[in-house]
């Protein structure tokens, strides 16, 4: 893939982080791509491109506010009280309905004026906190429906899809920047960068990864990693 380029669905988080320095290692140019969807913390749009002018990537923001709009939630309602725990018969309230849809849509086209045929996204399974649209079958539905739509061949890849946090760390550990990931990308959902607030879902489930990478780092890199 040294020949081709790749664009990053990119918000500044530890999983976008680690996939644009991922995508780095194996694409000849990376772009990053990051979305305002009307998000309380736009503080996140900020660090991601502090991140992408240090890895050298050219990087856009697309507005595609109306997202925030569409339905009730903790990320984009300021009147909702976020879900700390998973709710045992639904979606935690911080699921945005249809955001990694219209994202990596957006992204696809994006693409496509680009040249690009290949979108790297973060998104797990293994860690999927219950996001429909985080899941493999809907990445790789999409993909058909994107080559489809616009008579194109994209290639969707998730290199974390099957790996959860602490293997996570470790890829980041592997690709040199796991400091740059800890102090300075933002997934906590109360807006604050690096470890965060420590007790909202994705801040627990950043931790939680990150202490069980350093009890068995050794371990980790050589099971979890390889170039």
């Amino acid at each position: 893939m040294k020949n081709s380029d790749a664009l990053v669905v990119f918000s500044g988080g530890q999983d976008s982080t680690t996939c644009l320095f991922w995508a780095k290692r194996r694409f000849r140019k990376v772009y990053a791509i990051s979305f305002i969807y009307g998000q309380k913390h736009i503080r996140e749009i900020e660090l991601a491109k502090t991140i992408a002018d240090k890895a050298g990537v050219d990087f856009h923001v697309i507005d595609l506010s109306f997202i925030g709009n569409l339905g009730k939630n903790s990320l984009t309602d300021t009147s909702i009280k976020m879900d700390e725990e998973k709710p045992d018969d639904t979606f935690p309230n911080t699921f945005v309905p249809g955001r990694n849809l219209f994202f990596l849509s957006a992204a696809a086209v994006y693409a496509r004026e680009k040249g690009v045929k290949h979108i790297v996204t973060g998104v797990s399974q293994t860690d999927f906190s219950g996001y429909p649209d985080c899941r493999d079958n809907f990445i790789k539905s999409l993909n058909v429906t994107l080559n489809l739509a616009m008579d194109d061949q994209f290639v969707i890849h998730t290199p974390l899809m099957w790996i959860d946090k602490a293997q996570t760390w470790a890829l980041a550990d592997k690709l040199g920047v796991i400091d740059l990931v800890h102090k300075e990308t933002l997934t906590c959902y109360n807006g604050i960068e690096g470890d965060g607030c420590g007790h909202c879902p994705a801040c627990r489930l950043r931790r939680e990864g990150l202490e069980r990478y350093l009890d068995n780092r050794e371990e980790y890199l050589k099971e979890y990693y390889t170039e």
